[in-house]
């Protein structure tokens, strides 16, 4: 028998995993309620803002896709805000920006997260509000176990906090000292903050009217009245080293709603994989698996295998740097990305030795936004090193990679959700005062360029890295699966799906596998530097494998063991047997299954 790490955990009853053990357990128990997978994912988004406050927050982002049982195929949830209505190029550049500030109040949209865990809620849950967000309610007053990377945060920031982000210092060091590893950490303020919602919910009669109140509530009600106020006021400390007030009005989130999409699609070799669409990063996946999809990958030896996904991934993204975003219509132009002629000539792009450029294909009409996407590359931005007596600006927090969180689950009908909550993490953005959570830092995906997809224009979706995945197998099973990762996100996920097809059929096997990146093209994180040829892979290859890769040209940047990637992964077979998986990197994750 392989060993794994883990079991593949399998069943016919229902199926939670995550990114966070108590997230995994709570979904279970809203299955075992009677729940719905729908409920399940609520319950667990709110309980993951709790345990991993790091990665994800309430006023954060959410994209999602769920799959009600009996569907065709998948519909895409967008939780992902838009720039709020004094969110223009001419006011960033006159605040002496030439890049939006990784963190602060300029690099906030509109909450997206909450009214999208509650769309998914009313209109596919079975359970109450309450019932959903006790347990978060239970973990943020009572208590949980903090994660040593937490604590580390906290640790590392809690001068900063002390001198610059005030509220930050109360709520994430209570008493003046960081929580030290494992012990019991509470944010009482958010546990109010949510009993409040439910509270004022509950004035309403029937299940879904109380969800709708819920929405109101956070839009329009207390929730945006407080972050207005405050942000009329507050001037803090952001990435860029300055001290700079924000946009977001309580009018831009009223005048927000969560909604439903359609998602993009793509065939590779009798699998159907399904992504949210191009204000997100996922559709490189499916340009990745169009290309791949005439390179002979069954037989490839691990070295070609990593080269040819590599090599494959950057021509992906040059596209994803030149052509994705939410900010200029584009008409029909952007379906030529995804047809067999386009990928056939992307195909033939890749040889034997590892590129160094930067090469997005072209798209009739639209070739001044290759150059563009090209010379953004090469830029070499100016990164403040501190403020005062070395005060750190949170540039530095901008080049962590898995700032986010991930979820997927299955229940006894055949109902799925894959989710990826992130955005307000405790390092981006102080705490509003009296809500006990920070807002998010989503617009810095944006540039202060004129002229493109991805351009700052106020009512528009930043680009998101966020992005969960379906897929159905050739034999009709159904997959739900994701990771967080920033950049990373669709490429540890590329790399599963064709372990899968071409290696393994067991989940836990392909999670555990050795993993690889790279960071060749414009980061979409401040402050958004390339790195070409660059290639992340774990030593688990082996030293053959990764002598002959830095033959080819690949600029290796070896991780230590057990270090890349965080998946979690659930299926639904044909004839209803369920499996799940997690990934045993930074021990945290656990999928849990019966």
């Amino acid at each position: 028998m392989d060993f794994t790490t883990r079991p593949e955990i399998t069943g016919t009853f229902g199926m939670a995993t995550s990114t966070h053990w108590i997230a995994s357990a709570v979904g279970m128990a809203m299955l075992e309620k009677g729940g719905t997978a729908f409920d399940a994912a609520v319950a667990m988004g709110f309980v993951l803002n709790v345990v991993e406050p790091h990665l994800n927050g309430p006023l954060g982002d959410l994209p999602a896709l769920i799959w009600p049982a009996g569907d065709a195929t998948p519909t895409v949830i967008c939780g992902q805000g838009v720039a709020p209505a004094g969110a223009t190029i001419d006011h960033y550049r006159s605040e002496g920006l030439d890049m939006i500030p990784g963190s602060g109040l300029l690099a906030t949209v509109v909450p997206g997260a909450f009214d999208a865990w509650m769309l998914m809620l009313r209109d596919h849950g079975h359970l109450s509000l309450r019932e959903v967000l006790e347990p978060a309610i239970h973990y943020a007053r009572q208590g949980h176990p903090v994660l040593a990377r937490v604590s580390a945060t906290i640790s590392g920031l809690s001068r900063f906090f002390r001198e610059e982000w005030p509220t930050s210092h109360a709520t994430w060091l209570p008493g003046g000292k960081a929580p030290a590893p494992g012990s019991l950490f509470c944010n009482p303020e958010l546990a109010t903050t949510w009993e409040r919602i439910v509270s004022e919910a509950e004035n309403t009669s029937g299940r879904e009217a109380q969800i709708d109140a819920a929405r109101r509530v956070f839009s329009q009600g207390f929730i945006a009245e407080t972050i207005d106020d405050w942000m009329r006021e507050a001037c803090v400390m952001d990435a860029a080293g300055g001290r700079r007030k924000g946009v977001l009005t309580g009018q831009d989130m009223a005048d927000w709603q969560a909604s439903y999409d359609t998602p993009l699609t793509t065939d590779y070799h009798g699998w159907e994989v399904f992504k949210p669409g191009y204000w997100t990063q996922g559709p490189s996946l499916l340009q990745s698996l169009a290309t791949l999809r005439g390179v002979d990958l069954q037989t490839a030896s691990p070295a070609e295998f990593v080269h040819q996904i590599t090599e494959a991934m950057k021509l992906s993204f040059a596209d994803r740097e030149a052509y994705y975003g939410d900010s200029m219509d584009m008409g029909t132009a952007r379906e030529a990305l995804l047809i067999e002629n386009y990928a056939a000539t992307r195909r033939a792009l890749i040889g034997e030795q590892a590129s160094l450029d930067q090469r997005p294909g072209i798209l009739s009409g639209y070739e001044e936004l290759a150059k563009a996407a090209i010379a953004r590359a090469a830029r070499k931005p100016e990164v403040p090193a501190g403020t005062g007596a070395g005060e750190p600006t949170m540039a530095h927090l901008s080049e962590k990679r898995g700032d986010t969180v991930h979820l997927d689950v299955i229940d006894r009908w055949g109902n799925m959700v894959s989710a990826t909550p992130s955005g307000g993490w405790l390092q981006s953005s102080p705490v509003v005062p009296g809500l006990g959570m920070p807002l998010n830092s989503r617009a810095q995906m944006f540039w202060l360029d004129e002229g493109l997809p991805t351009s700052l224009v106020p009512g528009k979706r930043p680009r998101t890295t966020l992005s969960p995945s379906m897929a159905r197998d050739p034999d009709g099973g159904q997959f739900a699966f994701g990771t967080p990762g920033g950049d990373q996100q669709d490429q540890w996920q590329l790399i599963f799906l064709l372990r899968l097809a071409h290696q393994t059929a067991n989940l836990q096997e392909a999670i555990d596998a050795p993993l690889f990146h790279t960071a060749h093209f414009t980061a979409s994180f401040y402050p958004r530097v390339a790195e070409p040829g660059h290639l992340m892979i774990e030593p688990g290859f082996g030293k053959d494998v990764l002598d002959d890769l830095a033959s080819r040209g690949h600029r290796l940047d070896i991780a230590a063991p057990w270090t890349v990637g965080r998946l979690t992964a659930a299926a639904r077979d044909r004839d209803g047997m369920m499996r799940a998986a997690a990934t045993p990197r930074l021990m945290q994750a656990y999928a849990i299954g019966r």
